[in-house]
C-alpha cells in the first residue's frame, strides 16, 4: 500500500474541517483527533511552538462544537445544566465551566460566551460534541429556552501569540470592532466583521499566550484563514498544528479532556473545585462537592535532563507507585521535562518522587502549574 493509500485509509470516516484543503496545500501532516482529520504539524513541532511564544501561530479549531442556547430562561437553564453560575456572566464576557454527570464526574470542560441577555454560546471539545449536545438537550425540559447545535455551520480559528493583536488589526477586511482590541479583556468578546460577514472575536485561547479565537460562518473560513496568514507574514505568523498546541497548553498548565479530565475524574481532583458554584442551588453534578478522601490529585512535575515522562508513565516513591503521568513533554520554552500527573494525596508535596522513563527512574519535583507564564 502506498503512503497516499495508507493515509486515505486511516482518515476514512473522519470529519473534515472547512479548511482541509488549505492544510493540505500547506503540506500538513494529519491525525485522528476526536473523530476529525486534523493537522498535527506543518513544518516542525518546535518551530510552530516557538512561533507562538515569540510571534504568532494560526490554529484551525473548527473541530470544536458550538451550541447556542436561547430564551428568557437560558441563564437559569445553564445554571442547572452546568457547574458554574452562568446567569451571572455579563453580556460580552465568557466563562470557563464544566458539564458534570449526576455523580460529579466530568463529562466535558467548556467555555460559555454570553452573547445577549437571552443567548449563550457553548464551546465543547470535539470528541464530546455529541455527548454534550445530547446532555444539554436532555436537561432543558421545563426551562424557557431552546437549543441549536451550530457546529456544522460555524468555523473557529485561533490566532495566538504576542503579535496576535497587531496581526488582527492589520488583516484586510477585518474591522467594525464593537470594542477596540486594546479594551478587550481576557475572557471577553466583541462583534466585528470580515468582508461584510459577522465575526465574533474573543480574547481566549489554549496556549498561555495573548490571542484571539474567531468564530465565523464556515463558508467564509477559507477567506479569513488566508487573510490572517497574509497579514501575519511580516510579523512571523505561521500555521500551527495539534502537536504545538499540546506542548503550549501543557506549559501553561491547561488540562486536556481525555488526559487530565475524564468521566471518572472530579473537579476537586483536578484542582478545579472553584469552577463548581457551591451556593447556586440544585444543579446536575452537585455531588462533585462531596468530600472524596483518598482520591488522587493533579500536580505538576518538573525534571532535569532531556528525558521526558509521557502519558501513562508511573510516578514512584521508592518501589511503590503513587501516581501516573497524564501529559508530559520536554518543554520547548523551558528546556527541561515537565508533566502533569495524578498522585496519591500524601505524595503531592513529596521530595523523593521519581518517574519511570523506560526503565530508568528520573527524579521529579512536584510544583503547582502553570510551568510557564507569559510576559505582560
Amino acid at each position: 500500500m502506498s503512503t497516499d493509500e495508507s493515509t486515505a485509509s486511516a482518515s476514512e470516516g473522519l470529519r473534515r474541517s472547512p479548511l482541509q484543503a488549505e492544510h493540505e496545500a500547506q503540506g500538513a501532516s494529519f491525525t485522528d483527533f476526536g473523530g476529525w482529520w486534523m493537522p498535527v504539524r506543518y513544518t516542525s513541532d518546535l518551530a510552530e511552538h516557538r512561533a507562538v511564544r515569540e510571534a504568532a501561530g494560526l490554529f484551525d479549531i473548527s473541530h470544536m462544537g458550538e451550541i447556542l442556547v436561547r430564551g428568557a430562561g437560558a441563564g437559569a437553564f445553564l445554571d442547572y445544566a452546568l457547574a458554574g453560575r452562568l446567569s451571572a456572566v455579563a453580556v460580552g464576557r465568557a466563562k470557563y465551566t464544566m458539564m458534570l454527570a449526576e455523580d460529579g464526574g466530568i463529562i466535558d470542560d467548556l467555555v460559555v460566551y454570553r452573547l445577549s441577555d437571552d443567548e449563550f454560546l457553548i464551546i465543547a471539545n470535539a470528541g464530546n460534541r455529541r455527548t454534550v449536545a445530547a446532555e444539554v438537550s436532555a436537561r432543558i425540559a421545563g426551562f424557557d429556552a431552546d437549543l441549536e447545535d451550530a457546529s456544522d455551520r460555524l468555523a473557529l480559528i485561533a490566532l495566538q501569540g504576542p503579535r496576535a493583536q497587531a496581526i488582527l488589526e492589520s488583516a484586510p477586511e477585518v474591522g467594525g470592532f464593537g470594542l477596540p482590541l486594546d479594551e478587550l479583556r481576557n475572557y471577553a468578546w466583541t462583534d466585528a466583521e470580515f468582508a461584510g460577514t459577522p465575526l465574533l472575536v474573543a480574547r481566549t485561547g489554549y496556549t498561555g499566550e495573548d490571542g484571539f479565537e474567531l468564530c465565523i460562518d464556515a463558508d467564509r473560513a477559507v477567506e479569513l484563514w488566508r487573510a490572517l496568514l497574509a497579514a501575519g507574514a511580516p510579523h512571523g505568523l505561521v500555521p500551527a498544528g495539534l502537536a504545538a498546541r499540546d506542548t503550549l497548553r501543557l506549559e501553561a498548565g491547561m488540562p486536556l479532556y481525555g488526559h487530565e479530565l475524564a468521566r471518572d475524574i472530579f473537579p476537586s481532583q483536578a484542582g478545579l473545585g472553584r469552577v463548581v458554584a457551591a451556593d447556586k442551588g440544585d444543579f446536575v453534578g452537585a455531588r462533585a462537592l462531596d468530600a472524596r478522601p483518598g482520591e488522587r490529585v493533579l500536580v505538576g512535575l518538573t525534571m532535569e535532563g532531556r528525558r521526558a515522562g509521557r502519558a501513562g508513565y508511573g510516578v514512584f516513591r521508592g518501589d511503590h507507585q503513587v501516581g501516573e503521568i497524564t501529559s508530559g513533554a520536554l518543554s520547548p520554552t523551558l528546556g527541561h521535562p515537565i508533566a502533569l500527573a495524578y498522585v496519591d494525596q500524601e505524595a503531592r508535596d513529596a521530595d523523593d518522587l521519581t518517574v519511570d522513563v523506560r526503565g530508568t527512574r528520573i527524579p521529579a519535583t512536584p510544583t503547582t502549574p502553570p510551568f510557564y507564564r507569559r510576559k505582560k
